[in-house]
């Protein structure tokens, strides 16, 4: 039995024809246009991940800002 990936699914569900040339090894005759794309998403996926970091260090960064700021002031009150 084999297994159906998704993006076969959508290949199919896209265009029945190109799935069937995919599956016969035909070459698609838009290749410099695949690799593009597929640069573009590399270049995106690193972006989200740079967010995503970013993101984060703002999180802990406001963490710790916030634990300095009550240390601060629980030092004032008890003087």
């Amino acid at each position: 039995m084999r297994t159906i990936r998704a993006s076969e699914i959508g290949s199919f569900l896209y265009c029945r024809r190109a799935w069937w040339y995919q599956k016969q090894g035909v070459a698609s005759d838009n290749q410099a246009e695949l690799v593009e794309g597929t640069g573009f998403h590399r270049r995106h996926g690193g972006e989200v991940l740079m967010a995503s970091l970013l993101r984060m260090a703002g999180w802990v960064l406001l963490f710790f800002g916030v634990i300095s700021l009550a240390v601060g002031l629980t030092a004032l009150l008890l003087q």
